[in-house]
């Protein structure tokens, strides 16, 4: 069997599926990808058991036919031809590949497609459509906060929330907790689903640039992402997810506003001589000037910065991690920040002052004890 494709566009195609491969799969036939092809038209399939990517490219064939392909030694080799058709060469019955490019032959050992494990499929599920701008934007502004504890399962993915007229997403390590709602999409149901980190931070590098509609369908084991030739297909994470809801703390008098970039910048040079474990920070609130000191005892380094802000509400000094707080401030596109605090000891709630129309981002960072405090 054999079929002749474009050396560059094959090899775009398996490079924005190429993520999900392992260097150490669980069964040895996931090293490879599964082509089949039928109708003029190549499918290729990469998989870790949890989640499959699939793409497809028109390809010049007479056959059909299924082989597992190397995916390692195939990807050096495309990516080291120049742009020009290659000719695939297919033996089903000892699975050995040849290319033919216009200067050589290379010959790989592939496997028995028949090995390759089946993709799910769809079920009973209402599809959702989502702009892919709003998705990845989504997906941006939650999954650095996701937890990698893996004895807290539900926290190292992020709750997808479904809605009549909304979808919020939520992510938390327990230390910080992300929440970002948009109102201009309605899924017309309601479900709670939590998508494993990997299979969004997948789903995140292969959405295009360019507006596309993403498809999205689910049952009570998987979640199926689909959009222009591209499809990614993942196990839920069958876990209850924190009541999040709840630590968000709702009575908070003091009020700070102040530029996220004066912030954010005072935050990094501070936190330089904070100290190396807990990365504290200190923060004292007093009329319009906001006070950042840090100090690490150990190596008797110390700094602090005056920021002109507006505030509302009592003197009060807080602790937080730098890191968290320098990450966050990040995430946040306003020109102004708004931080809403009650007392030392709860939570703060960062947000930007001016909400972009249809979108709602919420961020709530745990407090550092403060030594006043002890």
């Amino acid at each position: 069997m054999k079929f002749i494709v474009s050396s560059s566009a094959l090899l775009k195609q398996l490079q924005s599926i190429n993520g999900v491969v392992t260097n150490n799969p669980v069964v040895p036939i996931l090293e490879n990808f599964l082509f089949e092809i039928e109708d003029g038209k190549l499918t290729i399939t990469a998989s870790d058991l949890e989640t499959s990517m699939i793409t497809e490219l028109p390809v010049e064939a007479r056959e059909s036919g299924r082989i597992a392909a190397p995916a390692r030694i195939l990807l050096d080799t495309l990516k080291n031809l120049p742009d020009q058709p290659v000719t695939f060469t297919l033996d089903e019955e000892t699975y050995t590949i040849e290319i033919a490019s216009a200067n050589g032959r290379y010959k790989l050992a592939g496997e028995n497609a028949t090995d390759f494990p089946r993709v799910p499929v769809v079920k009973g599920s209402a599809p959702i459509e989502m702009p892919s701008s709003s998705l990845s934007r989504a997906i941006n502004k939650t999954i650095f906060a996701v937890s990698t504890d893996e004895l807290r399962p539900a926290m190292t993915g992020i709750l997808v929330q479904l809605a009549d007229a909304q979808v919020t997403f939520v992510a938390t390590d327990g230390h910080r907790l992300l929440r970002y709602r948009r109102s201009d999409v309605g899924a017309g149901q309601t479900a709670n689903l939590i998508v494993p980190r990997k299979a969004f931070n997948l789903l995140k590098g292969a959405l295009p640039s360019e507006a596309t509609t993403v498809r999205v369908e689910f049952n009570n084991s998987n979640a199926f992402f689909s959009f222009n030739q591209m499809r990614l297909v993942c196990r839920l994470i069958d876990e209850r997810y924190p009541d999040y809801e709840n630590v968000i703390p709702v009575s908070n008098p003091n009020k700070l506003i102040i530029s996220r970039a004066e912030l954010l910048n005072s935050v990094k040079r501070i936190m330089i001589y904070s100290n190396k474990t807990t990365h504290q920070v200190r923060l004292r609130l007093a009329g319009s000037e906001l006070t950042i000191s840090a100090e690490d005892l150990d190596f008797s380094n110390e700094a602090n910065e005056r920021l002109a802000c507006q505030y509302e509400g009592e003197d009060m000094e807080i602790g937080f991690n730098a890191r968290f707080l320098a990450e966050m401030l990040s995430n946040i596109d306003s020109e102004e920040i708004t931080l809403e605090l009650s007392t030392p000891n709860r939570a703060g709630l960062l947000m930007p002052t001016v909400a972009d129309d249809n979108e709602s981002i919420l961020m709530l960072v745990m407090p550092v004890m403060l030594n006043n405090y002890v």
